[in-house]
């Protein structure tokens, strides 16, 4: 097994017959893209709440952002899921309630990420149609990360903010932007890049729950299809893989380190 892993056979599925690289490749794309569509919500949302809740002390904005993150945190996946299926798919019909695209939509797998695709094919409506299929999943899997970024974020810059540099700087009149942007906030990044590191993995796990109420194609609904019918290789592979990606991503946040503090200097 290590000798045909080493030149990339991975073997084939019990279930299907077919390669498992293959396989895989065709389901773990659309995972990587709701996985980074959920981490760009979180961030978008979740650091700049963090950071205005440390800027807004004793205010509703602190109080707002501490009781929605621990609310986020608390929630189940699925109950987020289902909910959001109910009201803003079901009653408000503001959204697809399930699935990846529509029905009969022919759009040709080059890259099997479904955004990137349905962007090939020259036809907005398509490209548009994926699109709207990915935001209530995204948001689904979004809502933990966006809790423990925003809680990361606020902890992180109201530690910053009391150092003594940034007392210094305040003495010398620089303006309260100034201080933040310049001086404060690539400082509290840093422990925000590990938590990011850690949550893509726990974005991967989401993932299964997450695409299992949308219906969405996915590794998480691949694997657990292949858990149900005891295809080990697949789940053997699976396993693997993740491990793999989740070492890769722990790579890349060492190196962001570097440049978010230039006292980290690697051999």
């Amino acid at each position: 097994f290590i000798g045909r892993l080493a030149s990339g056979d991975l073997g084939r599925s019990i279930r299907t017959g077919g390669d498992i690289r293959q396989e895989l490749i065709e389901n773990f794309a659309p995972t990587i893209e709701l996985s980074i569509a959920a981490l760009l919500i979180a961030l978008a949302v979740g650091l700049p709440a963090g950071i205005l809740a440390a800027l807004r002390r004793r205010t509703p904005i602190e109080y707002g952002t501490m009781i929605g993150s621990l609310v986020g945190i608390s929630m189940p996946v699925f109950w987020i899921g289902l909910m959001l299926i109910y009201w803003l798919g079901a009653r408000a019909a503001w959204f697809p309630l399930s699935g990846t695209a529509s029905a009969g939509l022919d759009i040709p797998a080059r890259t099997h990420f479904y955004t990137i695709d349905g962007l090939l094919t020259g036809d907005f409506t398509v490209f548009g149609d994926v699109l709207w299929h990915l935001v209530l999943p995204a948001i689904t899997l979004s809502t933990i990360t966006m809790a423990i970024v925003s809680r990361m974020a606020r902890s992180s810059m109201l530690e910053v903010l009391g150092s003594d540099y940034l007392v210094t700087a305040r003495a010398k009149g620089l303006s309260a932007r100034t201080v933040v942007l310049r001086h404060a906030l690539k400082n509290a990044l840093i422990p925000v890049v590990t938590v990011i590191g850690l949550q893509l993995g726990a974005l991967l796990s989401g993932a299964v729950l997450t695409e299992t109420v949308f219906g969405r194609v996915g590794v998480g609904r691949y694997v657990l299809n292949a858990i149900t019918a005891r295809d080990y290789p697949v789940v053997q592979a699976t396993v693997i893989v993740v491990a793999l990606f989740v070492v890769v991503i722990s790579l890349v946040v060492d190196l962001v380190y570097a440049i978010l503090d230039p006292r980290i200097r690697y051999a």
